[in-house]
């Protein structure tokens, strides 16, 4: 079992990967107007756009806000590909609480043009995440209460029982389309709630009773800017 000092290290040097899963919890998928999936819907975030506790989220030009998603983070412990639903939890080495930063302007151009994500989502600083938690402190990660404030006003509060496709699923779904290696993340989704955070504000969020993160709001400067 990693510790939770080793298992960050992991976390952001060693990590190849962020794998995100969109749409996970119902109530979400409604409150953006997108159908309910029938199987996972995944995509990619560069490692470079972790952000540890305490970081300056960073909203780029010409943007004056981005929207907030708090997510249980699965970190994989060892080197996983095509593993069983039934032994998928083995493959896990720790959780965080991580927020997936999105420009969701950009998201809804590039959605209705059928373009990727990748510019909305990836960005320097648009996932900011806690220390890594060990597997022995979450007994239970499906009964996991996630809560997101800004300004010290409730945004996004949801319990992880409520998403469609479970850990071990997910896990051997990724992993049967691509390896997962020690220090890769799986970003697991967003209960209801999400929306904008302006420049400016702070957000706090964490995992009921385990941890919390807290981050500033500001604009990115610009090369050359004062």
């Amino acid at each position: 079992m990693a510790t939770a000092s080793s298992a960050v290290q992991k976390l952001m040097q060693a990590g190849t990967k962020i794998v995100a899963v969109g749409r996970n919890y119902a109530a979400h998928a409604k409150e953006l107007g997108n159908a309910v999936p029938k199987e996972p819907v995944l995509f990619l975030k560069p490692t470079s756009s972790y952000l540890g506790n305490g970081g300056t989220i960073e909203v780029p030009h010409p943007l004056d806000s981005l929207h907030h998603e708090v997510e249980l983070a699965v970190v994989i412990g060892q080197k996983a590909r095509d593993v069983p639903e039934t032994t998928a939890m083995d493959y896990v080495g720790g959780y965080a609480v991580a927020l997936d930063m999105t420009a969701r302007e950009i998201q809804s151009s590039a959605k209705s043009a059928g373009l990727p994500w990748t510019v909305a989502k990836g960005q320097d600083t648009f996932t900011p995440i806690s220390s890594v938690l060990p597997k022995s402190a979450v007994p239970d990660p499906h009964n996991l209460e996630l809560w997101l404030t800004v300004d010290g006003e409730i945004r996004q509060k949801g319990s992880t029982k409520d998403m469609i496709f479970k850990i071990p699923y997910l896990i051997s779904h990724i992993s049967s389309i691509m390896t997962l290696f020690e220090g890769d993340v799986i970003l697991t989704g967003t209960p209801q709630g999400v929306g904008p955070v302006k420049v400016g504000q702070k957000i706090t969020a964490g995992i009921t009773g385990l941890l919390d993160v807290h981050f500033d709001i500001e604009k990115r400067r610009r090369p050359g800017s004062a």
